[in-house]
């Protein structure tokens, strides 16, 4: 269940060719910024509300620069712990005008395993120095060669969020690279054009549509399963995810949100009945 709160968190998140070029320019988020999600389980005929997750990004500083600190946060209900309890903690600093990832730590507890990454980024050598921990092992350090457009799964979700999709004709796909588990994934976002949906916080919403390429793991099929929904304004909001994993459905929907950048203007009024 971890990779489904990181899912998103993978958006992630988790975008099968390399990215040549990364220009970012980021009209969509703002220091303050917060998301919360609840996440739904389905198997068989039952939807379960299984736990919660959340986002936030504030400026701070890394060695006297001023980054991005993004936080992805994400547990189940105590009540399905007996069945898979996660508690995953997610950290990004990055450049606050590149979005370049400087340093990215992970700290997940999910079933009985335990996963422990500490990533600091040197650019200009085009290198990732890793320093990973599973479970009882002994903590293992390692280096990765990167490209100038490497992120990480926290970096890659505020990536894509910043991307001009008017620029792309529905079918298209968008190169975004990451480090995870000790390697580095080429993969993409397919961008698949703007469609209305509802939300249960905030009514029918006028969304853009894409899917991630899913890297598989012991949670998802690789490929092109997961969707995700984001609002058809300057702040790309997440407000939907669904993606199907190895044993059910799992569905990531909009709780609450504050500090927005931009005007949310997204949402479609309902037309009033005429008058008699």
């Amino acid at each position: 269940m971890k990779r489904q709160l990181t899912c998103f968190l993978l958006v992630a998140v988790l975008f099968a060719s390399a990215q040549t070029s990364c220009p970012v320019n980021n009209h969509t988020f703002r220091d303050s910024e917060m998301f919360s999600y609840k996440i739904y389980y389905n198997w068989g005929a039952i939807w379960m509300a299984a736990g919660e997750a959340s986002f936030s990004a504030v400026k701070t500083e890394l060695n006297g620069q001023p980054v991005y600190h993004f936080i992805g946060l994400g547990s189940t209900y105590e009540k399905y712990n007996w069945f898979y309890k996660v508690n995953d903690r997610y950290e990004s600093y990055a450049d606050t005008l590149t979005l370049k990832p400087l340093r990215f730590k992970r700290d997940a507890r999910e079933g009985g395993n335990y996963t422990y990454d500490d990533y600091v980024f040197n650019h200009r050598k085009k290198k990732v120095y890793t320093a990973s921990k599973r479970n009882s092992n002994p903590t293992m350090l390692d280096s990765l060669s990167i490209t100038s457009c490497t992120n990480d799964v926290l970096t890659a979700i505020y990536f894509v969020r910043c991307i001009d999709f008017s620029s792309y004709k529905i079918k298209d796909t968008i190169p975004v690279t990451f480090v995870l588990d000790g390697e580095v994934f080429p993969s993409y976002v397919r961008y698949l054009g703007t469609e209305v949906i509802h939300s249960e916080l905030l009514g029918d919403v006028r969304c853009i549509k894409f899917r991630p390429k899913l890297i598989a793991g012991t949670l998802f099929k690789g490929g092109e399963g997961m969707t995700v929904w984001v609002t058809d304004d300057q702040n790309r909001m997440p407000v939907y995810v669904e993606t199907p994993i190895i044993v059910g459905t799992i569905k990531v929907q909009l709780l609450n949100y504050s500090g927005l950048r931009n005007k949310l203007d997204c949402l479609v009024q309902k037309k009033a009945a005429p008058s008699k």
